[in-house]
């Protein structure tokens, strides 16, 4: 089965609270699938994939960073780039690359529920 999602669709305007809370987890997993990244470059990994509707802050982002290494998800490490600055990289560890695809799972199945409702795909 092919699934049509608009991207700008669902983005489009300011994301509630709680659709934001939900969403951390999963975007976070993603965006480190691609390779390690940093606080800041995720913030705005984020606000560039939204368009700018998605505007992440350190203190939103730190604690579920956090929370997602104690729960063995990500794991980080100190790395001093070329000009000194030492920053704390993130990445994905196995146990994250398994909870993405649960996650992914989740989502699609929520995605394809809310595409049906809305007209957007026909129902079976």
């Amino acid at each position: 089965m092919y699934l049509y999602i608009d991207y700008q669709c669902i983005w489009y305007g300011m994301a509630s609270k709680g659709l934001m809370a939900a969403s951390t987890k999963p975007l976070i997993l993603s965006i480190l699938k691609e390779g390690k990244s940093y606080g800041y470059l995720i913030i705005q990994k984020v606000k560039d994939l939204s368009g700018g509707t998605l505007e992440w802050s350190d203190g939103m982002l730190y604690p579920v960073l956090h929370r997602l290494e104690k729960e063995g998800y990500i794991e980080s490490e100190w790395i001093i780039s070329e000009n000194g600055r030492k920053r704390k990289y993130y990445s994905l560890t196995e146990l994250g690359k398994l909870e993405l695809i649960t996650e992914k799972e989740n989502w699609l199945s929520v995605q394809a529920v809310l595409a049906k409702l809305w007209g957007i795909i026909p129902t079976e």
